[in-house]
């Protein structure tokens, strides 16, 4: 009894027990390489954007290693190498017959499996958004801050 008590008050909640800590300097090292800064961006940025764009970065990494590792295990890794640049483009950049041919599989069929990549992709996002918050009614107002830390990057 002692010892589950014990352990009840190390996880409680209340008390971060759910709570990852990660090391700063991990962290950054870590950051994803195709949103980093460069050192002369870095330097006129004030530390709350380059977090920021860190922070977003990691969470649409991890959303996309998260999709590319399910489509890995259905047997799809190639799909998804092929199709993940459309995740991200407008609807006019994507030339589907390109991926057709490529694909070997008709355009409908290309363009049903970006829309399943995209609805999958968001629903990863979400859920790794959801991971920076204390409660679900803040996913919205988050994925909006994602949004515009990603476009400030640009």
């Amino acid at each position: 009894d002692f010892l589950h008590d014990a352990e009840a008050k190390r996880c409680a909640r209340k008390r971060g027990g759910e709570v990852q800590f990660v090391s700063w300097d991990d962290w950054m090292a870590e950051a994803p390489s195709h949103f980093s800064i460069s050192q002369q961006e870095s330097e006129r940025w004030p530390a709350e954007r380059i977090f920021d764009v860190r922070w977003a970065a990691t969470v649409v990494e991890r959303a996309l290693s998260r999709l590319a590792e399910e489509c890995e295990r259905r047997g799809r890794r190639r799909v998804f190498d092929m199709l993940s640049p459309c995740l991200a483009a407008e609807r006019d950049d994507v030339s589907y017959s390109k991926f057709s041919k490529t694909l070997g599989i008709p355009e409908a069929s290309v363009k049903r499996l970006v829309h399943q990549l995209r609805v999958r992709y968001r629903a990863l996002l979400r859920e790794e958004v959801g991971r920076t918050v204390e409660k679900p009614d803040e996913i919205d107002d988050e994925l909006l801050y994602l949004c515009a830390a990603l476009t400030a990057a640009q």
